[in-house]
């Protein structure tokens, strides 16, 4: 990360990606602006000259009111800092944002005297009971906590255990906490960010689950911190954090791993491994057959380094290579034929007897809580099968490559394109009550909760659709071979979704009419008994209590989730809400 530093006007203003670097200015008066990356702007970025594209020593006061000019590469990029001119800072992006024990810095948590680890939730030895986190003090039997002190001897408390108990490495920085300290975008590998007043913003990134995951099981009863009782361990690399650097940090050292991000992902869980097991004694207890590995992005675990292979894998692509033996992504960077076997071995990329695969993170909607999309009736989804996305070169902005989807995307559009391609055509079998487009709408979910059935196709890799598709209520067909989708290994999928064939997609609008009302209804049902357990309420709930704190109001995206929470629990179904649970009217189930 690059900042002005000494010896100017605002030391700490970022120095971002272009703004460091001269400005190729376009060959036609229409063409884009390129950067030269081997030729520093610092004659421009630390000028005091008023009339020339400065940055580092720009007023903001002066910019606003066009007294002085100033760089338009450069802008505010980094986490904690708000304005064009990073004037205002706000609260950065931390793991559990340190549980109220230390101060979040850039991503990495600088915790109190008397608190540890990577979110400063491991109390010390000397610290009052009283002052424990929930998940280590429920329930507690003690004497009177507040006659306690730091010399108190002899006092005996015990935790009530809940099973399967799960212990967390805390692993050195490199593996996480520095990860998120050096993003280059506020956004990236995150499922939240802080406004100028500190109020959440959740993040669009798909990729945000495995941050959401991390936090719910540091903060989760079922955490232990002694590893000797533990059931499991979670080994806790932030693949999604290093992959999104790679390609802008030299210091990660890419070209030595085949310029592949996926190679490069490789060596830091490798490096991992290493630790844990020469440090820890519990890897060589089972050879690891009872530690926990998350791998979020585009392919997965495909990229595992053989010597973890025998642990269960957490990802979002749950490709088990029956069919689709090569890597998929269309992406040359991230793809995985390469690697030597000697370091990935040659395993599967997902084995449905040990992994499971998660719902990809997916922004909180309070719109949907008042809008009760996925409880929308079947007479209120007048479209037969909805799915929009990117459709491959035939279409305007579509993906060049015809890897793209392995070409899934491809074939549906070619048959029931809404839309017509670049040649002016729709696709073979196109219908009314059938879309498939490749048009961006501001109406997306309210589309997808318009639809009965809804399409789940992969991207480069896995994409969000089957998320998109049980938020909003609708019942998911699945076309991809071979493919298990997020806890498909667990779930009766056959109860709320349809698998279609690859080769059968020119008869898929035939199937899914064919398919009778009593069976659709029975579907839909299922669905909006499972939606809720396709995103991270748990995660988001911790966050909520957090605002809490601040602003003393339930924000409304912690609606949504308490409403599940309080009146969709399959265990409270049967229960007569009795207490006041001060929820607006709309939550009620009978509303």
């Amino acid at each position: 990360m690059c900042f002005c530093g000494p010896g100017t006007k605002y030391p700490d203003r970022p120095v971002a990606e272009a703004c460091g670097f001269k400005t190729i200015l376009p060959a036609k008066p229409d063409g884009p602006k390129l950067t030269d990356w081997k030729t520093p702007d610092l004659e421009n970025i630390l000028t005091t000259n008023s009339s020339k594209l400065g940055w580092c020593n720009v007023v903001p006061e002066d910019a606003y009111s066009s007294k002085v000019k100033f760089k338009e590469e450069c802008d505010c990029k980094y986490d904690g800092l708000w304005g064009q001119f990073c004037e205002t800072r706000a609260e950065c992006s931390c793991i559990n944002q340190c549980s109220g024990h230390g101060h979040c810095r850039g991503g990495f948590c600088k915790c109190d005297s008397g608190y540890f680890g990577i979110d400063c939730s491991i109390p010390s030895a000397y610290s009052l009971a009283y002052d424990w986190p929930s998940w280590l003090q429920t329930p507690v039997n003690l004497p009177d906590l507040k006659t306690l002190n730091s010399t108190t001897i002899g006092v005996k408390a015990v935790v009530q255990k809940k099973r399967p108990l799960i212990y967390v490495y805390d692993l050195p920085a490199e593996f996480d906490s520095h990860l998120l300290e050096g993003r280059h975008y506020r956004f990236q590998c995150v499922n939240r960010i802080y406004d100028d007043m500190n109020r959440t913003i959740w993040t669009q990134q798909l990729y945000g689950a495995q941050i959401a995951l991390h936090e719910s099981i540091l903060a989760s009863p079922h955490r232990t911190l002694n590893g000797d009782e533990a059931d499991y361990f979670y080994v806790p690399v932030l693949d999604s954090c290093l992959i999104t650097r790679s390609d802008d940090a030299p210091h990660l050292l890419l070209p030595r791993d085949l310029r592949r991000r996926s190679y490069h992902a490789l060596e830091y869980y490798r490096m991992a491994h290493g630790h844990i097991a020469q440090q820890y004694p519990y890897w060589n207890r089972t050879s690891g057959r009872d530690h926990i590995w998350f791998f979020s992005w585009d392919e997965g675990a495909c990229y595992a380094p053989k010597e973890i292979w025998k642990s269960m894998m957490l990802v979002h692509w749950g490709n088990t290579n029956t069919k689709h033996k090569n890597s998929t992504t269309a992406y040359w960077a991230d793809n995985w034929d390469d690697i030597p076997l000697d370091k990935r071995g040659n395993h599967p990329c997902f084995d449905p007897r040990k992994d499971l695969v998660l719902p990809a993170w997916k922004e909180p909607n309070p719109g949907a809580i008042w809008l009760k999309l996925w409880a929308r009736p079947r007479n209120n989804r007048t479209t037969l099968f909805y799915f929009n996305g990117n459709l491959g070169s035939a279409y305007e902005g579509g993906r060049p490559e015809d890897t793209y989807s392995m070409g899934i995307r491809q074939k549906l559009a070619a048959e029931f394109g809404s839309t017509p391609n670049k040649q002016g055509r729709l696709g073979r079998q196109h219908a009314a009550d059938v879309t498939v487009t490749y048009l961006r709408t501001e109406k997306y979910y309210e589309e997808l909760a318009s639809s009965v059935f809804c399409g789940v196709l992969p991207g480069d890799g896995w994409s969000g659709r089957m998320e998109d598709s049980m938020l909003q209520g609708c019942i998911p067909v699945i076309i991809q071979d071979g493919i298990f989708l997020p806890y498909e290994n667990v779930l009766n999928y056959n109860s709320f979704a349809v698998r279609i064939q690859e080769d059968d997609i020119p008869g898929l609008i035939s199937t899914l009419r064919g398919i009778n009302d009593t069976q659709v209804e029975f579907m839909l049902g299922n669905v909006r008994q499972m939606w809720q357990r396709f995103f991270y309420r748990d995660s988001i709930l911790l966050e909520a209590q957090r605002q809490k704190k601040l602003f003393s109001e339930e924000a409304p995206w912690s609606v949504e989730v308490l409403h599940y929470k309080l009146y969709n629990d399959p265990w409270r179904q049967d229960f007569l809400q009795t207490k006041d649970t001060r929820l607006p009217n709309i939550c009620s189930r009978t509303s």
